[in-house]
């Protein structure tokens, strides 16, 4: 990155818990949301989901528009002016699904805007659209360097998404890509929000490289219309990582642990092995690999800040394995299919950070 970001704050709510202290307690804790959901399964079952908790039965639109609102009233708790206008004029970068995923549950930001607005009785926040899926999260820190490089003080991520609509579920399903009875290479379904505040300041945690690539052997490759059915090298994931580590000046064999967007399904742990046999030279101990979905299910454009907000709060409380970590995602087609990597680390950097060799 040209200049480092430091993440400050995070807010989240999630299927495990309704700020961002719980969630990250309960995903330390390996405890998980998932319960039957209100959709019906291939087999005349009730499907499992992570669904969020919520105080009311809120569909649609509205449902989003609480999950955002929670996840920033707890970011504006630790937000270090304490006060009750600090949202106001903070550009917020917004990360939304995919444009053409079916079943998309906030089809319209400007309506997203007024009702986060009402219910945190603040003016229309200045929404920044960035609708890539899960990626779009590594899209929104790039695009968040840049505003503070240009002089904005403050810039705020928002991850926003669910996957538990009927249009989605259906879709999936008729890909036979929903983990079920008879299907073990699926994902759960989930959903979330989670937002984090991005300043040039020195916080928990830094941002020091950003690498983004894109793979053409990507997930639906073989259904695309000229059909190549490329088999997968992990170039992309390759790639991402060389850029990332390059600009932050660690190797993989350095790399203290991982965080992942893996949602459960072999193609995406294939991409990340095959990534990281490429890379890793002269390395014997164990590197851990963290994964929000393994407690939350996919929860699409919402895992970067939730990610961010697992690494910033692992590092303040001090049970993150070592420092520098790896955070990598990527997304299912070649529109949004860009492999992502991002070392992170803490105040400890200074001592912990060694060179390539």
């Amino acid at each position: 990155m040209t200049a480092p970001l430091h993440i400050q704050a995070a807010g989240m709510v999630t299927c495990v818990g309704l700020d961002a202290a719980s969630s990250c307690a309960a995903m330390r804790g390996r405890l998980d949301g998932f319960a039957e959901t209100r959709f019906m399964g291939p087999d005349g079952e009730w499907l499992i989901g992570g669904a969020v908790p919520l105080p009311r039965n809120w569909i649609g639109a509205k449902r989003m528009a609480h999950l955002a609102a929670g996840s920033l009233a707890d970011l504006r708790r630790q937000m270090p002016s304490g006060s009750g206008e600090t949202l106001t004029g903070v550009p917020i970068l917004l990360c939304l699904a995919e444009e053409d995923r079916p079943g998309r549950p906030v089809p319209d930001p400007a309506a997203l805007a007024g009702l986060l607005a009402d219910i945190l009785q603040i003016p229309t926040p200045r929404l920044q659209i960035i609708a890539h899926g899960r990626p779009s999260g590594f899209v929104a820190l790039d695009r968040a360097r840049r505003l503070v490089a240009a002089g904005e003080e403050r810039v705020i991520i928002l991850g926003l998404d669910s996957y538990l609509t009927a249009q989605s579920v259906a879709h999936y399903l008729g890909q036979n890509r929903i983990l079920a009875p008879g299907n073990a290479n699926g994902f759960i379904p989930g959903e979330a929000a989670a937002a984090v505040l991005c300043t040039a300041t020195p916080g928990p945690l830094r941002l020091t490289g950003l690498g983004l690539a894109r793979e053409v052997a990507h997930i639906y490759n073989a259904a695309d219309k000229d059909g190549l059915d490329l088999p997968l090298r992990g170039d992309g994931m390759t790639r991402a990582y060389q850029i990332a580590m390059n600009e932050a000046q660690v190797d993989l064999a350095h790399v203290e642990y991982r965080i992942s967007d893996l949602i459960g399904e072999q193609y995406f742990f294939k991409q990340a092995t095959l990534a990281s046999l490429r890379l890793e030279r002269g390395r014997t101990p164990f590197q851990d690999l963290w994964s929000p979905a393994e407690n939350l299910g996919n929860i699409g454009a919402a895992v970067v800040p939730v990610m961010l907000a697992q690494l910033m709060t692992a590092e303040a409380r001090g049970y993150a394995p070592g420092s520098p970590a790896l955070m990598e995602g990527s997304g299912d087609d070649a529109l949004a299919g860009r492999r992502c990597s991002m070392p992170c680390g803490g105040p400890r950097d200074a001592r912990r950070l060694r060179q390539r060799s």
